[in-house]
């Protein structure tokens, strides 16, 4: 038998590191061939590192959220035959590995002889604690017996004299008995009762996807000065139109929803504002205006916010917008998007549908200089004419880059989106 060490596996593109995101093997495993071991995760996407060979797990070379070099050791596997750890390697565990882990590796080596035990000295003698008062249960609905100094007593110390034991005849609460009670510290409430304390605490590693996101936030708000523009939108004959469409075509080419219209939207505006649809290069002071739409769509997933995109918008029909959001965000969801999939997009739309709101400031997906971030729509009423109606409107919150975009050419953006959308005709004609 041999040994066999899996190595953290160079990615390319430059990559000089990966988080360790997740193990799906442990020591004392038998894997084989292309059996699943971990997922490690770049700036870009997760990768699965995959089983070489059949084996038993001897070690793992860390821990979910540590950061680990290209080349370093990952797996150690026990494998028939000679393996590939080099004679003059030390058979020992890698680095980083917790003593539990690292069990199943034996190594055979000569210990130095432990230390005789020191002496403990005995513990100092503890005087028995005082008993806590004790805590009555009374039945749902039942007064205690307590005098009115008693009663104005425990309201403004806020004790609940339901759950005070009486000392007094018949169980009657005295004075002593609420001091006694404030000294125990309060106590659970009785059964029934809504108010019930609740204890205890829980740490949540920020790691994986998670971390990604935090670092990606952190740093778009630090190296870019957002200023946001909202501005609302009257959508009734948007959603009069896009209700046609799909009563007529629906059924042979899907439901479309907002989205592709609004996308639509964005594209021919775009257009007359080309520093909107650009990245911006703060290191190399350049600002790269994009003559193609990628549009990256925010995406929730169960691992958190993801960006796929959505390539060339300004290529898409309707339908074909409406599948390829669909497509995009159903891959991030899944994780089954490439890093192709996940970068260069030129701007970003993001939309919580129903809970989006009345009013958000969306954070730029750096390097981009805009995103536009959809509210829900609601009814309302409006003057119209001097006659009070009712209309559907949307708020439409969106952030921009202060470096490069100017406020007055936000403002006509947006301005410029919203006429689009109040009059849905214009979306249709070049």
């Amino acid at each position: 038998m041999g040994i066999y060490v899996i190595r953290v596996p160079d990615i390319g593109e430059g990559i000089a590191e990966v988080e360790l995101v997740a193990w799906h093997v442990q020591p004392g495993d038998a894997v084989v061939e292309d059996q699943h071991l971990a997922d490690v995760m770049t700036d870009k996407a997760t990768v699965e590192v995959p089983s070489p060979m059949h084996g038993k797990v001897l070690a793992l070379g860390g821990s979910p959220g540590q950061v680990m070099a290209v080349g370093a050791e990952l797996v150690r596997l026990e494998v028939e035959g000679a393996g590939n750890l080099k004679d003059e390697e030390p058979k020992q565990a890698p680095a980083g590995i917790s003593p539990a882990s690292a069990a199943p590796v034996t190594i055979a080596t000569t210990a130095p002889a432990a230390p005789a035990p020191t002496p403990t000295p005995p513990a100092p003698a503890r005087s028995p604690a005082a008993p806590s008062p004790t805590r009555v249960a009374r039945a749902e609905g039942e007064r205690p017996l307590a005098a009115p100094s008693v009663r104005r007593r425990a309201l403004d110390m806020g004790i609940d004299l339901r759950r005070v034991h009486g000392s007094g005849p018949a169980g009657r609460i005295e004075h002593a008995d609420l001091d006694a009670f404030a000294a125990g510290g309060s106590q659970p409430a009785t059964a029934g009762s809504p108010y019930v304390e609740r204890h205890g605490e829980e740490p949540v590693p920020v790691i994986g996807l998670r971390r990604k996101i935090a670092q990606k936030m952190q740093e778009a708000k630090r190296r870019i000065p957002h200023f946001s523009y909202v501005e609302e939108v009257d959508v009734t004959e948007l959603e009069a139109l896009r209700a046609q469409l799909n009563a007529r075509h629906g059924a042979q080419r899907g439901k479309l929803t907002l989205l592709p219209l609004l996308v639509r939207a964005l594209v021919l505006a775009l257009r007359d504002f080309p520093q909107i649809n650009a990245r911006y290069d703060d290191e190399a002071g350049v600002v790269t205006r994009f003559a193609p739409v990628h549009l990256g769509v925010a995406t929730q997933t169960d691992g958190g916010l993801m960006v796929p995109v959505l390539r060339h918008a300004e290529a898409l029909d309707l339908w074909a917008c409406a599948a390829g959001i669909a497509r995009v965000a159903e891959g991030a969801k899944s994780g089954k998007l490439g890093r192709d999939a996940l970068a260069g997009s030129t701007i970003t739309l993001t939309s919580l549908g129903a809970l989006g709101g009345i009013v958000s400031t969306p954070v730029i997906n750096h390097p981009e200089v805009a995103i536009v971030g959809v509210n829900r729509i609601v009814e309302r009423p409006m003057l119209r004419g001097g006659q009070v109606v009712a209309r559907q409107l949307m708020n439409l919150s969106s952030s921009f880059d202060h470096r490069v975009v100017d406020g007055m050419d936000a403002a006509r953006f947006i301005q410029a989106v919203r006429a689009l959308l109040e009059t849905p005709a214009l979306l249709f004609v070049e």
